[in-house]
């Protein structure tokens, strides 16, 4: 009977979902299209490195440890981006910076292909960090400017699950193309998202909530004042953001790395883990994003931290590759499930004249701060070493995400929401 009444339950919100879907006309489809395929290229670049992060530290001649940098200078440099590229799309529109960025972290990517040494990949690193952290802001707020208020929840889920679509896209093109082009070959691929600005030049138009605003909104005036009235608002909101982030990144940046040196696993095996968790935090920021419309975003992210708790002995300690797999789709589950709430939480939280800068600038300074995730993890399993000396990542892996997914059951849990805001 639980089994029949779960399944009806499935199948009516696959039918809402499909019916918020076709609810929506050709700019809408358009916009949120080209909004989902940035971010997903956006984290497709990233991921790109945390593959091979050994092999680079081979080329370069230095440790595991001090390569994980430059994933520490990606995102340290986001909160630049997002400011920048923020304060941009809140003056000018969205549309137009967002073509901007998106060629400029395409860029950046190719230069890394072609980094002669460690020192030029950081700098590289560092300058598309810049890139990626302009794009969340402006394809959030676009996306959420001009979805209807009823379909927020399910497509806030669907569009930050780009993030997953670009892990599953990077480990599909680690797998094709690493074993026979290297890692510079990886990068050269990278360069792919720049196409998407064709699309975004024809067919996606500006922000219709920023075209009404740009007629009453006296921008750089009312910035100061408009910072000075959400203050603790926005320092909350880095709080949060914080903890997602070194959610995030803890249980993702860190893990193909556990799986090669700790459990001995190959190029494929490797890859096809990474894809199929990649699946599973897809069907996660989807599900619980759309859920969330119903049950309130707060909630949501604290039940998905909770069983995230529950799924860690799963996800690093598993005995056996097929439990390893099963724990490795739950995390992410779980993990981008509650990611799936961040674009239209933080969108509904923004003031409105700062929605182009407050949610990316927020976002990528809580990367800032959860920046040493990497680093820090790999400087635990030095400490922590197996029984055979080699440094023990599981252990470190599991007490990082213990401990980050607690403070972000406390924060969400003290904060609030304005679902269903209107813009």
């Amino acid at each position: 009977m639980s089994r029949l009444r779960s399944t009806r339950h499935l199948g009516e919100w696959v039918v809402e979902a499909i019916r918020l879907f076709k609810s929506l006309n050709r700019d809408q489809r358009n916009t949120f299209v080209a909004c989902f395929l940035g971010w997903a290229l956006d984290a497709f670049d990233f991921f790109l490195l945390t593959f091979v992060i050994g092999a680079m530290a081979q080329d370069f001649g230095t440790s595991i440890a001090k390569l994980t940098y430059a994933i520490t200078l990606t995102l340290a440099m986001r909160p630049v981006g997002a400011f920048i590229f923020g304060l941009l799309g809140d003056r000018f529109g969205r549309r137009l910076p967002l073509m901007i960025d998106i060629i400029f972290y395409s860029v950046m990517e190719l230069l890394t292909a072609f980094s002669p040494n460690y020192t030029m990949l950081l700098i590289f690193r560092a300058l598309y960090g810049i890139g990626m952290g302009g794009e969340w802001g402006l394809g959030a707020s676009l996306a959420m400017e001009m979805l209807p208020t009823k379909a927020r929840g399910l497509f806030s889920g669907i569009l930050q699950q780009g993030y997953a679509f670009g892990y599953l896209l990077a480990a599909l093109v680690y797998w094709l193309v690493f074993p026979r082009f290297g890692w510079r070959g990886l990068f050269v691929v990278g360069t792919l998202p720049a196409v998407l600005v064709i699309f975004i030049r024809a067919r996606v138009p500006e922000s219709p909530a920023w075209l009404r605003q740009k007629s009453t909104n006296n921008f750089w005036p009312n910035l100061g004042k408009t910072l000075r009235q959400h203050w603790l608002l926005f320092l909350y909101v880095i709080l949060l953001m914080t903890a997602f982030n070194a959610m995030s990144h803890g249980t993702q940046d860190m893990y193909q790395t556990f799986l090669g040196e700790q459990r001995g696993l190959g190029v494929s095996q490797k890859s096809t883990i990474g894809i199929i968790y990649a699946f599973g935090a897809i069907c996660g920021g989807t599900i619980i994003g759309h859920l969330s419309q119903r049950f309130g975003r707060r909630r949501c992210i604290i039940f998905s931290a909770a069983l995230g708790i529950v799924l860690i002995p799963l996800w690093v300690f598993s005995p056996s590759l097929s439990l390893l797999v099963i724990g490795g789709f739950g995390m992410q589950f779980m993990v981008q499930g509650a990611w799936g709430i961040v674009p239209v939480h933080l969108n509904e939280l923004s003031p409105g004249e700062l929605r182009g800068t407050f949610p990316g600038f927020a976002y990528q300074l809580g990367n800032l701060l959860a920046a040493n995730t990497a680093v820090v993890e790999a400087k635990l399993a030095e400490h922590f070493r197996d029984s055979s000396g080699h440094p023990d990542y599981a252990k470190a892996l599991a007490l990082f995400a213990l401990v980050i997914f607690v403070a972000l059951i406390v924060i969400a849990a003290i904060g609030r929401e304005e679902r269903g805001k209107e813009f």
